[in-house]
């Protein structure tokens, strides 16, 4: 059998291995919430998350890529040597999977970004030098361990703080939240087309201006506002009054729960724009040495490793999603469908004005912040510090741990097959 054939096989496998470890860690902590207060139940979680995972990734997934993710280190470095950058991508993929593996088998959420770039520092320390690694990148992602959860957390419990008040403090809290509806909804729709542009269509490069995107998307949430308190006030109707409630749901928390749903779906398809090229870059780098025997600063990745990338994502959720998505729906704190709802909706405004404003975060970061956030607003004994504790070590023993197991895989695989 053909050499390369065997290498791509290879390349494949770990590839599709640590899309599956995104999902099941990623993902999974993406939509924990939406499961964890029963907005949506884990079949109809993996149904959504792989139907938005694959658009996210084939439409704005990036098509073209950076040969080493995130630019840590300058992939001409290594331009005489091919053969050690497919290797130092092998190295890579399997130090960040077995990682995000371990870290779901103890139901931990991790950023899965973080992951992959200790392990490329740690190939390109053995492979080019400590001095050719972008140390301040470094310093930025460990700026945003702090920065990342506070502002979620600050966020997501002001959202939370203002819907107790104005609406579940009222004497009739469905009224009032039937009230607010078109509010409710014309935000939640502002932010989320907004996060579309500028965070999960970011790979598509387009050329709009903030104040033009905003002339553009006002009107449109606005319009959908109008005839979102007839949408909602329907689904209520539907799915709590006609039928049995198997949840338990108020009318209220029904609301809440179907403008959930819509956030969840935002951050699914933001999700495979996004963080599908964690798995799929590294395999994109090394399918393009094996076909072209070179490096490439900047390589093509092509549509079907994008959608089967996309689809392995959601599977991984549904195989091995089960734990993280406990952490973060039931252990941290517990979620209703109205703190679920301001989770989630703290984390994509949190995102998308980080995003705007250049500060570095993380999506896992964000989130852990923003569930953290509401459970503060109902007082320190709501939340379970010994889970915090164990998240908080993971997120800072990721890059240490990558960059090492990346270093001895690389020099194992360069020792026997160089």
């Amino acid at each position: 059998m053909n050499i390369d054939i065997i290498v791509l096989s290879i390349a494949g496998l770990i590839g599709l291995y640590m899309a599956a470890n995104i999902g099941a860690n990623d993902l999974a902590n993406a939509m924990g919430t939406s499961v964890g207060s029963r907005a949506l139940t884990l079949k109809q979680a993996v149904l959504v998350s792989i139907i938005a995972n694959v658009l996210g990734a084939t439409l704005a997934g990036g098509h073209v890529t950076s040969t080493i993710s995130k630019g840590i280190i300058d992939p001409s470095l290594l331009i005489d040597d091919p053969s050690r950058l497919m290797l130092g991508m092998f190295a890579a993929l399997i130090a960040a999977s077995l990682w995000v593996h371990l870290a779901t088998h103890f139901g931990l959420p991790v950023s899965t970004t973080h992951a992959i770039v200790g392990a490329v520092v740690g190939f390109g320390i053995i492979s080019v030098g400590g001095s050719a690694v972008s140390w301040g990148k470094i310093i930025t992602i460990a700026v945003s361990w702090v920065i990342s959860p506070a502002v979620g957390a600050l966020i997501g419990g002001s959202i939370f703080y203002l819907t107790e008040k104005k609406i579940m403090s009222a004497k009739d809290p469905y009224a009032t939240a039937v009230h607010y509806a078109p509010a409710l909804i014309f935000f939640v729709l502002l932010v989320l087309i907004l996060s579309f542009i500028f965070k999960g269509l970011k790979n598509l490069h387009l050329e709009i201006g903030f104040f033009q995107t905003l002339l553009l998307t006002v009107p449109c949430a606005a319009l959908a506002s109008l005839f979102g308190r007839k949408w909602v006030r329907w689904q209520v109707h539907l799915k709590c009054e006609l039928r049995p409630n198997p949840q338990g749901y108020s009318a209220v928390e029904c609301l809440f729960a179907q403008l959930q749903v819509l956030t969840a779906c935002y951050v699914a398809f933001a999700h495979g724009a996004n963080d599908v090229a964690n798995a799929i870059g590294p395999l994109a780098a090394i399918f393009s040495v094996v076909k072209t025997k070179s490096v490439a600063l900047q390589v093509e990745v092509p549509f079907w490793m994008l959608f089967v990338g996309g689809l392995a994502v959601g599977g991984g959720l549904f195989a091995f999603g089960a734990r993280v998505m406990e952490t973060i729906g039931k252990n941290i704190t517990e979620i209703t469908p109205v703190r679920g709802f301001c989770a989630e909706f703290g984390a994509a405004t949190t995102i998308l004005i980080c995003s705007r404003l250049g500060l570095p975060v993380s999506t896992t970061h964000v989130l852990v912040g923003s569930v953290v956030g509401v459970g503060l607003m109902r007082g320190m004994g709501t939340l379970d510090l010994r889970i915090l504790k164990n998240i908080g070590l993971s997120w800072i023993v990721t890059l240490p741990f990558t960059i090492v197991l990346a270093m001895v895989l690389y020099k194992l695989l360069t020792l026997f097959l160089l």
